[in-house]
């Protein structure tokens, strides 16, 4: 079974120690208003006898409804005013087997647990402070899958514009979930390779703070994406950085998803306005065995203003997997189908 990684020992930055100070003040004055504590669960990933399970617990504003009792529009910014619960002790049952778990610094819980599931969508429990359990899932990879897909978001499925830090802000914090736009073509891109290879994983890895995965998952389903385990991160000072890397959050999970699925051949797909060339150049060298093919979507002159330009996608015509690239998700199932990983 994959580890839990331990947490580093290292000297922990000033910033750090005062962000957490920050948001145990904010969970005291919570508190005190009579606010408890609850969990935002994520779709985790698991293999033949182990479950990664995601979620964060948080204190979340009380939910603001329209008249016919549907929840109002929700945007960015509500979701960054949740506070985070440090270290919270939460309790995690899989297949009737109760397991009990500490959350990170931030609230996170990224952890490891036993269990034999069958392959396929699954079904678990976590709850916090003796409260409500909330149902969450996780992808059972079956010991018999060679073949899964690991996707960008930002810029790939989802019109951002990311890198540019104004028009990051303004996305994340600001706009409305109903106005972001998906890139043309690339939920059926999705669907289709999902279709055509029945019981492989997809992996949503993303640079996006885990504040704006429910609103990332409202997304998918909304315009017909396959649902997938998700791969965010927490933004803010770590233990030894004033910023979490966006890159190494990728290439880490990347070699997590090779140590964990040895057997797996990935299908990496992203796009030219961040690292993603660089990012799966990498992960292709270290592990060409490990690599299907890479698709990366090429931004519009438009969106590459907006992105701060695009990052110079390297020649791969000597590479011992296929690359392709192209402008949206139609152009690239055909360039995809054109060099066989994906049947005409």
């Amino acid at each position: 079974m994959p580890e839990t990684p331990a947490p580093a020992r290292t000297k922990v930055l000033w910033l750090a120690r005062l962000e957490y100070r920050f948001h145990s003040w904010r969970e005291r004055r919570a508190r005190a208003r009579g606010h408890r504590p609850t969990i935002t669960p994520f779709p985790g990933y698991a293999g033949v006898d182990w479950v990664r399970v995601l979620g964060r617990v948080l204190i979340v504003p009380p939910d603001k409804r329209s008249g016919a009792g549907e929840f109002a529009s929700v945007r960015g910014w509500r979701s960054f005013a949740a506070v985070p619960i440090g270290y919270a002790q939460v309790s995690v049952s899989i297949a009737g087997v109760t397991h009990e778990v500490v959350a990170d610094r931030g609230g996170v819980i990224d952890t490891v647990l036993p269990a034999t599931l069958e392959p396929g969508w699954q079904t678990l429990t976590m709850s916090v402070e003796g409260g409500e359990p909330i149902e969450t899932r996780a992808f059972v990879v079956g010991p018999d899958i060679r073949f899964g897909i690991v996707s960008d978001v930002d810029d790939t499925v989802m019109v951002t514009a990311l890198p540019r830090p104004l028009i990051a802000a303004w996305n994340s914090f600001v706009v409305d979930e109903h106005a972001r736009q998906p890139v043309p073509g690339m939920a059926v891109l999705m669907e289709r390779v999902v279709r055509d290879n029945p019981g492989s994983p997809l992996i949503y890895l993303s640079t996006g703070a885990w504040n704006v995965a429910p609103t990332l998952m409202r997304f998918l389903r909304r315009h017909l994406f396959p649902p997938g385990a998700m791969l965010l991160t927490d933004w803010g000072p770590t233990h030894d950085r004033w910023f979490r890397s966006g890159r190494i959050h990728k290439s880490d999970n990347l070699r997590r998803l090779a140590r964990e699925f040895p057997d797996v051949r990935w299908l990496l797909v992203g796009d030219d306005g961040q690292h993603d060339d660089a990012i799966y150049t990498q992960f292709a060298t270290e592990h060409p065995a490990n690599v299907a093919a890479v698709a990366i979507r090429r931004l519009s002159p438009a969106e590459a203003v907006l992105a701060g330009g695009r990052t110079v996608v390297d020649d791969h015509g000597a590479a011992e997997v296929p690359w392709v690239t192209e402008s949206d998700g139609a152009g690239l199932l055909e360039r995809l189908e054109s060099v066989g990983v994906i049947d005409d």
